[in-house]
């Protein structure tokens, strides 16, 4: 019984040797990894931003080139065209939602941060 417990008192002495070492080692920075993969995405995710949404734009076969328009007693009239008529314009990711609150809004004095 005497080595049995001599040898459980080694094996407690060496794990508090392993914890205390990997404690210390613990507290070493940590790299700063998430600045590195943000601007990583931003680099490969910006060019598509840029691409054209719609295939099809400036084609005579361009099913988003229709519009219809409805109008409601004195009301002005509105139509699909509002949303629609940048995406058949050409217009990409980056440009398409100031074009589209822009013609949504009308005339109200209203500024987009660039």
């Amino acid at each position: 019984m005497t080595q049995l417990s001599r040898a459980l008192g080694l094996a407690g002495v060496s794990a508090g040797a392993v914890l205390a070492s990997a404690g210390s080692a613990a507290a070493s920075p940590v790299p700063q990894i998430v600045p590195i993969v943000a601007g990583s995405t931003e680099a490969a995710l910006d060019p598509a931003l840029d691409l054209q949404l719609d295939p099809l734009a400036g084609t005579g076969s361009d099913p988003l080139a229709n519009g219809v328009r409805t109008q409601v007693a004195d009301f002005p009239a509105l139509g699909t065209d509002v949303v629609t008529g940048p995406l058949t314009r050409g217009a990409s990711a980056r440009e398409l939602p100031g074009e589209v609150i822009g013609g949504l809004l009308g005339g109200l004095p209203v500024t987009f941060p660039a």
